[in-house]
């Protein structure tokens, strides 16, 4: 995650956060805040914290200054990118235990898609769907397996071998004589002269 000036150039592999999710508005003015999206299984760690803090805070440990933006400092930290084999290891009783208690609420600052001091105050949206959404850079399609839908995993009954070979094949003049048409009718109602008003005042009473 960078944060650059909006003139400077984007960071190869870098993709620049344009607006918010919740109003659609504008997220920076003169900065740009740059984040690098990667596949799971291709890096051990991920930003897994972001803090904005005043100039007067100091620095938390294990994170990494990247930037002012509004006189507040913008922090995050690396951590470990868990592996989808974690999960199918054998769970001890300590750890069942630990599963049935409900976890704690994370805090607001953990978001990679906005920090919290840009999103919008009426905003109805939990950030529980922006911490997973964007959390260890996931694909939208990590873990989503290819499978063709049983309706067309086999042929139906009904459907019947088309013989290509029977088509008849038709020259250009064959085309051209069984749909010609002279558009006579069409070139003739063009021609029609609309009447004149000078003929219609020259016309004699009687």
């Amino acid at each position: 995650m960078k944060l650059i000036d909006i003139k400077d150039t984007l960071p190869v592999g870098f993709i620049p956060i344009q607006e918010t999710v919740d109003t659609q508005e504008v997220a920076f003015r003169k900065k740009r805040l740059c984040i690098k999206f990667i596949p799971r299984d291709s890096t051990e760690a991920a930003i897994c914290d972001i803090r904005i803090m005043g100039r007067t805070k100091q620095a938390p440990p294990q994170y990494t200054f990247i930037g002012e933006l509004n006189s507040m400092g913008i922090w995050y930290r690396m951590g470990r990118v868990p592996r989808n084999h974690d999960s199918s290891q054998p769970t001890t009783p300590s750890q069942s235990s630990a599963a049935s208690t409900p976890a704690p609420n994370l805090p607001r600052h953990i978001s990679l898609t906005l920090p919290a001091t840009f999103r919008g105050r009426n905003s109805t949206r939990t950030d529980y769907e922006y911490q997973h959404s964007n959390l260890y850079a996931i694909s939208a399609m990590d873990g989503v397996p290819f499978m063709i839908s049983e309706k067309f995993s086999c042929v139906p009954e009904s459907m019947q071998p088309f013989d290509l070979l029977g088509i008849t094949i038709k020259s250009l003049a064959e085309i051209e004589k069984e749909y010609e048409y002279s558009f006579r009718t069409e070139q003739s109602a063009a021609a029609r002269l609309p009447p004149s008003p000078t003929r219609c005042q020259q016309t004699p009473q009687s």
